[in-house]
C-alpha cells in the first residue's frame, strides 16, 4: 500500500528563505526516508520566497545519487513553485543526473577547469 505525504519546505526550514545547503539537507533527509519506504511525496514550496541552487542541490539533487530517475519521477511531485524557481530546479536536476552518471569524470572536469591537479600535500 502506497501512501502519499506532503512535505512543506517552509515548515522544515522555518523561513521563506531557502538558501542554505544545511536546510536543504534537512529536506533531503525527509524526502529520502519517504522514498525508501516507497511513499509518494509532494514537496510544497508554499510561502517560499527565495530559493538557491545550493539549497536545491542538497534537497533534491542528491536524491539522484541514491534513487533512479524513474523512482524519483514516480514518487516525487513538486507544487507551489514559481516559474523562475522551477527553471532553477530543472537545471539542478539535469546537473545532478549528469554528475551521478559519472562522478569521477565530472570531478575531473571541475579539477581541470580550476587547474587543480589533486597533488596538494
Amino acid at each position: 500500500m502506497q501512501k502519499e505525504m506532503t512535505i512543506t519546505i517552509f515548515e522544515i526550514v522555518g523561513s521563506p528563505l531557502c538558501v542554505a545547503s544545511s536546510d536543504g539537507q534537512r529536506v533531503y533527509d525527509r524526502l529520502a526516508a519517504a522514498l525508501k519506504e516507497g511513499k509518494s511525496a509532494i514537496l510544497s514550496f508554499h510561502n517560499v520566497s527565495t530559493l538557491t541552487s545550493a539549497f536545491l542541490n542538497a534537497a533534491i539533487g542528491q536524491l539522484y545519487g541514491e534513487f533512479s530517475e524513474e523512482q524519483i519521477r514516480a514518487l516525487l511531485k513538486v507544487q507551489d513553485m514559481e516559474p523562475d524557481d522551477m527553471a532553477l530546479l530543472k537545471r539542478v536536476v539535469e546537473t545532478a543526473k549528469q554528475y551521478f552518471k559519472d562522478p569521477q569524470k565530472f570531478d575531473q572536469a571541475v579539477r581541470d577547469t580550476l587547474g587543480d591537479d589533486g597533488n596538494d600535500a
